[in-house]
């Protein structure tokens, strides 16, 4: 599969019995949600997965206290991306000992041919390529081969789930297509960038209220120009994310006298399955696109 690995083996330490441990399987670490979901995935009961962004965290604003930076030395595989979060790129930087999985490829790769309109969003810009379900089936083919590495005698095993993953993950790329074929080229208004990924494979057009980065507020000038699109374009929908604020969608939705609607971009750890979530957020787009009208 071609994964970024930096597959530093651990000398001769022994899978799931680093630093002394040992008995209940590998332990790897995910830097955050989708990464984790992909992780429990492939591993299986084979490993213990645990999450570096704690419940309720933003990973964007990651601070990893010494305990934390402590327990990455002591996993068997840390999966990650690169860019996302300074203080996990930072911590792993340090890590001479541990395999290490960058996920980074797959806000790469071009999947599935090539796209009717628009360019691929620059990975450098907009990390989210979970929110593409093939991206993310790409992602769990190059943690199977990380754990194969680490693991030989179940390299077969993770392989097989992460084909499973692959069939699921396709499964839900087609639902997606199928309904939101008549919404080509409609423009999703969104609280920030977060859904460029998405909106490209779909064939769809990402306008953010925010940039990439959540925590900046819109300039007058650029809340000019989302009610301009608005307005041209006929959106009748304005979607604010689940745990952000919604302030600014909201008075900008009442302004235009358009509705409001939640989309998640999966960043912050929560009780809901990957799968559940993204259906949901199909069901907003389908019923909130201008297709939908």
């Amino acid at each position: 599969m071609g994964a970024t690995l930096a597959l530093l083996v651990a000398g001769c330490s022994t899978p799931g019995d680093r630093d002394g441990g040992g008995g209940d399987g590998l332990r790897i670490i995910a830097s955050f949600s989708a990464i984790e979901f992909v992780a429990e995935r492939v591993a299986g009961e084979d490993a213990q997965v645990t999450n570096l962004t704690p419940p309720g965290a933003d990973p964007h604003a990651l601070e990893l206290s010494g305990a934390r930076i402590a327990e990455l030395h002591e996993a068997d595989l840390v999966v990650y991306l690169s860019g996302l979060q300074a203080a996990t790129d930072d911590a792993v930087s340090l890590l001479d000992d541990v395999p290490v999985l960058d996920t980074a490829e797959a806000t790469e790769v071009e999947i599935a041919g090539e796209r009717e309109t628009g360019e691929w969003p620059d990975p450098g810009l907009d990390p989210h390529f979970w929110l593409d379900p093939l991206r993310l089936a790409w992602a769990g083919h190059d943690v199977a081969d990380a754990l194969a590495e680490v693991d030989p005698d179940r390299a077969e095993e993770y392989r097989a789930r992460a084909e499973e993953l692959d069939e699921e993950l396709v499964e839900l790329d087609r639902e997606y297509a199928e309904a939101l074929a008549p919404c080509t080229g409609d423009t999703v208004v969104t609280s920030h960038e977060a859904f460029g990924y998405l909106a490209a494979r779909y064939n769809l057009n990402q306008v953010g209220i925010s940039g990439v980065d959540p925590e900046v507020e819109p300039s007058p000038a650029r809340l000019r120009e989302v009610t301009s699109v608005v307005e041209d374009t006929g959106v009748r929908t304005v979607f604010f994310e689940v745990n952000a604020s919604r302030r600014v969608a909201e008075r900008l939705a009442d302004e235009l006298g358009v509705g409001t609607d939640v989309l998640d971009p999966m960043e912050r750890p929560s009780e809901a399955d990957y799968m559940a979530v993204m259906r949901s957020n199909l069901d907003a787009l389908a019923r909130g696109l201008v297709c939908a009208g």
